[in-house]
């Protein structure tokens, strides 16, 4: 399964990286592919990140909200956005999926 994470990276020590790599190699690790925005060029201007982000979760099978997803508006826009899509999703708190999407 291709698998987006989302979670708060503004305002967090190195925008959150760690989490987003240890996460990543936890659904790896499962035999998911996964699209880590983490990983994007950094230094553009923040506007221009939220499309690229939105494309990779229409790429995705399924998104996994990481713990703080809540304190970042892109994190929630991009939970939002693949509830409007019928992605599956799943919590990092929880490791449950949603199954009823």
């Amino acid at each position: 399964m291709i698998v987006y994470l989302s979670g708060k990276m503004y305002g967090r020590p190195d925008r959150g990286k760690k989490q987003f790599d240890e996460a990543e190699a936890r659904l790896k690790a499962k035999g998911h592919i996964v699209l880590n925005p983490a990983n994007l060029p950094q230094g553009m201007p923040d506007d221009r990140y939220m499309p690229i982000c939105l494309a990779m979760v229409d790429a995705a099978d399924a998104i996994y909200l990481l713990n703080g997803f809540n304190d970042s508006p892109g994190a929630r826009l991009e939970s939002d956005y693949a509830g409007y899509q019928n992605k599956k999703i799943v919590w990092e708190a929880y490791e449950t999926w949603d199954d009823d999407r």
